[in-house]
């Protein structure tokens, strides 16, 4: 069964605020960025370390992924995979360039500025952790959030990741069941 989840309870973002940070955000490189991580659910680590070869078309490989294997795939959206393409060739870049020149306290401080901007708190993994509960809420079989957006070897680890769920979704959703 699952753990009960250690440390406090990270922020769990609704999908409209997400947007408006990641529309608000002029810069195609910060803009990236931060969709691959809220739409991807991938890792700061993760999004700095891609290199033009790791993109094919939908699919991004993560190579040394935290899990110790050799790679991991990472599933993006259409219309965020038409954004990379593009960008990529807007900066005529080559098979082992890395997409996003930029270091970690640089992506970070990008991502703490567009938070800022809308005024809230914005740290890369609320992004991830908004991948994650938000394809939850959306229906997707845990199953599919804890192994193919999260990339966890075990559920227990996804569990802290979800929010809590308010009154009026479990309403929601029984309504969805047995209505």
């Amino acid at each position: 069964m699952f753990r009960i989840a250690k440390g406090r309870p990270g922020t769990i973002l609704e999908k409209d605020v997400v947007d408006e940070v990641i529309f608000k955000t002029e810069k195609p490189r910060n803009r990236l960025m931060m969709e691959l991580m809220a739409r991807g659910g991938m890792r700061v680590g993760e999004v700095l370390k891609l290199r033009v070869i790791d993109v094919e078309e939908r699919k991004l490989r993560i190579k040394d992924p935290k899990s110790g294997r050799q790679y991991e795939f990472v599933f993006i959206p259409q219309k965020v995979a038409d954004r990379l393409k593009s960008y990529i060739q807007s900066k005529d870049l080559h098979s082992e360039q890395r997409l996003f020149s930029l270091g970690y306290s640089g992506a970070r401080e990008v991502v703490k500025n567009a938070g800022e901007s809308i005024g809230i708190r914005l740290r890369p993994h609320d992004l991830r952790r908004h991948a994650a509960t938000y394809a939850s809420r959306a229906g997707a079989p845990l199953e599919i959030v804890s192994k193919v957006i999260l990339r966890h070897a075990n559920l227990s680890t996804t569990q802290r990741y979800l929010g809590k769920v308010s009154d009026t979704e479990a309403i929601r959703w029984i309504e969805n069941i047995h209505g």
